[in-house]
């Protein structure tokens, strides 16, 4: 897709990778809507982007994920592209993590991301896309992270069977699956602690290739060996 001029929404822009992701678009000229959470961040990361629209959504509540779609769509007189740069994790055995931090897992990793796209695609034209980061758990699932590896391998398989879905009416379907990046998430758990974890990686480095990855409607964006992100036009 032409990422000049398009129309894009980012849920999760006000975290670390969305608003690189937010920046990156912006500067490749495209017209980028804010969606998040909290409001106070919303309004700070508005800062950057003067005159983007932003929208509030809780993730436990998928109306408000379908409404931010709608309410961007108004705004910008249309709508493109849907990025979702937000989650959550947990850590401890599987014995550990308790079942409502399970099902916090699911809602935030997987159900919310479905509902902003659900309500995408009823909206999407040929030549547009939807985006989502699953992370590299998705394909390979770490001890000590059993329920926040499933909840992102189930948006990662949703996405596998969508992307089959919207292929006849020309909409990309793109997976998102870094490795661990320099962006504080390990820090905010909703359970648990962090293991040891490598050096991440440059969060605007993965930027630079999600928009690489859009313009070039590809399929899987994953981390080389080095770390190096590897943009794929067609998902393995």
């Amino acid at each position: 897709m032409e990422l000049s001029g398009a129309r894009v929404l980012v849920a999760g822009a006000t975290g670390v990778l969305g608003g690189a992701i937010t920046a990156e678009l912006a500067g490749r000229g495209a017209r980028v809507a804010l969606a998040g959470r909290d409001q106070g961040r919303l309004a700070h990361a508005a800062q950057a982007c003067p005159g983007a629209p932003t929208v509030r959504f809780d993730a436990y509540d998928p109306e408000s994920c379908a409404r931010a779609v709608r309410d961007t769509t108004a705004a910008l007189g249309g709508l493109d592209a849907v990025v979702v740069a937000f989650g959550a994790v947990a850590f401890g055995a599987a014995e550990e993590v308790g079942d409502e931090v399970a099902e916090h897992l699911s809602a935030v990793n997987h159900l919310a991301p479905a509902a902003f796209f659900r309500a995408a695609l009823t909206i999407l034209r040929p030549g547009s896309a939807i985006a989502a980061v699953t992370g590299v758990v998705a394909e390979r699932p770490q001890p000590r992270m059993a329920d926040y590896s499933a909840s992102k391998a189930a948006l990662s398989a949703w996405l596998d069977a969508v992307r089959r879905e919207a292929r006849n009416n020309g909409v990309a379907v793109l997976d998102i699956r870094p490795g661990h990046l320099d962006t504080g998430f390990a820090r905010r758990p909703v359970a648990g602690t962090a293991p040891p974890l490598p050096r991440g990686g440059d969060p605007r480095r993965l930027a630079v290739a999600v928009a690489d990855a859009l313009e070039a409607d590809a399929e899987l964006l994953r981390s080389g060996p080095d770390g190096t992100p590897v943009v794929e036009r067609r998902a393995r």
